[in-house]
């Protein structure tokens, strides 16, 4: 298909004010989505939102376009993005929306999308969103305009659902558990879930205030859960981003559990239970012992581009259940629709309460290989990565590194940066590499 004018891989983001997150805009594509997510004669739409202040004014710019379009909203308040996508499907609505910036700060927004299936929509579906957006809008008449309403008991019923998926012989009573929710959209959910599974808590990032979300807390920032799990001897922590679909984690001994470790635990512990269907699907940046430790296991791994919405559509393409991004996004089919980072914490819980074992100890051995990491900003109009220059150094890479290590190159989606990776057993050789390339790439931008 063409490109995409206004969607990008997760739904429509930006700054709050400037173009496309304006309140005009959005009562745009409210109208466009609603023409188009209505067409099978399902006229109800449920939208939820994050912590954001600015999430007031695009909730009502929605709505407006919404109704005019002939659908029904129900409001769900502060909801997880997985919380919304459930309940669409529970509520067999047409559409799910949710209006969050995911782990950006406060002053950007997004509005994105769920089919009736709890799923991404598909590039046509938004295709055909982004073809109205460019004519006007055309209110259906007015005995035909959608009504507003509000769900209520939104919170309690994916609390029951999240609970739903872990195990009735278990239970989490003596575990110590610091939950790190970024004031974001779990501050009423995860603690929730958690302390009514029987565990001890501790809350962190729970007292949102509208511009807090995500600072200096969160699944991309760790400092702070880290530093509460050691001052409480806790058990473990969780960290969730601003609309709960993806999660980090900590150990009682401090060390950092990112979305490799976690697909690591949840693939072990499927295979098993005899549940693990097919193979794991992991991202273009998920570390190569991972790909390593499948391989050397014949369990099929595959690489998805960056991006949740593509490892499930590799996932959904091989009938799999498994996969996940090292930013925490981690997906099981066999739970849910999409990824959710309670769910995917809930699902590790499980696996340390079944084996008896701390989570320190269901890592002890998988260590990821080092990583380096070199952004390169490049003029427009260049092609950097074509240069022969940089593809001979790629190259040689390549061959002293052989089995045991692997070289990325490519284009960032949100700026005009080579982001230059390589992995390998040795760190100090591994940064040697990343910048030999890196100033290859540089020298052939200019």
């Amino acid at each position: 298909m063409s490109e995409r004018k206004y969607f990008g891989t997760d739904g429509v983001r930006g700054r709050v004010g400037d173009f496309p997150i304006t309140p005009d805009f959005a009562v745009k594509l409210g109208w466009a989505a609603g023409t188009v997510l209505s067409a099978n004669g399902n006229h109800r739409v449920l939208v939820g939102k994050d912590t954001r202040l600015s999430g007031y004014m695009l909730e009502s710019a929605l709505e407006a376009g919404l109704l005019s379009a002939g659908v029904s909203v129900e409001f769900l308040g502060p909801m997880p993005t997985p919380a919304v996508a459930y309940l669409t499907r529970n509520f067999r609505a047409a559409a799910g929306i949710v209006i969050s910036a995911s782990h950006n700060p406060y002053y950007d927004n997004g509005i994105k999308f769920f089919s009736d299936s709890g799923s991404k929509l598909p590039d046509s579906v938004e295709a055909e969103i982004e073809r109205l957006l460019d004519e006007p809008i055309r209110c259906v008449p007015s005995e035909n305009m959608g009504r507003a309403s509000r769900i209520d008991d939104a919170p309690g019923r994916y609390i029951e659902f999240c609970k739903s998926v872990f195990p009735s012989d278990l239970s989490l009573k003596g575990l110590k558990i610091v939950v790190d929710c970024a004031h974001g959209a779990t501050y009423h959910i995860a603690p929730d879930v958690l302390s009514e599974l029987g565990a001890d808590i501790w809350e962190i990032g729970t007292e949102p205030n509208g511009v807090n979300i995500n600072e200096k807390c969160g699944a991309t920032h760790l400092d702070a859960l880290r530093a509460k799990v050691l001052e409480v001897n806790a058990d473990l922590g969780f960290a969730l981003d601003g609309d709960g679909d993806r999660i980090m984690m900590v150990t009682a001994s401090g060390r950092v559990v990112d979305g490799d470790d976690i697909i690591y635990i949840l693939a072990r512990a499927a295979q098993q239970d005899g549940l693990l269907q097919g193979g794991i699907v992991g991202t273009l940046m998920s570390n190569f012992a991972l790909e390593k430790f499948f391989t050397d296991r014949r369990i099929p791994f595959v690489r998805a581009k960056v991006g949740d919405r593509y490892v499930m559509e590799e996932l959904v393409k091989r009938d799999w259940r498994i996969g996940g991004e090292n930013s925490g996004h981690i997906i099981n089919r066999q739970f849910h629709s999409t990824g959710d980072g309670i769910i995917a914490g809930l699902q590790v819980l499980t696996a340390m309460q079944r084996e008896g074992r701390s989570l320190d100890d269901l890592l002890q051995n998988f260590t990821k290989f080092p990583q380096a990491l070199v952004n390169v900003r490049f003029e427009a109009g260049t092609d950097p990565l074509a240069a022969d220059n940089v593809q001979a150094v790629v190259t040689e890479v390549e061959q002293a590194l052989g089995n045991n290590g692997r070289v990325l190159l490519r284009k960032s989606g949100t700026e005009p940066l080579i982001r230059v990776m390589v992995e390998g057993k040795d760190a100090k050789t591994v940064r040697k590499f990343a910048e030999e390339i890196a100033s290859e790439v540089e020298a052939a931008s200019n």
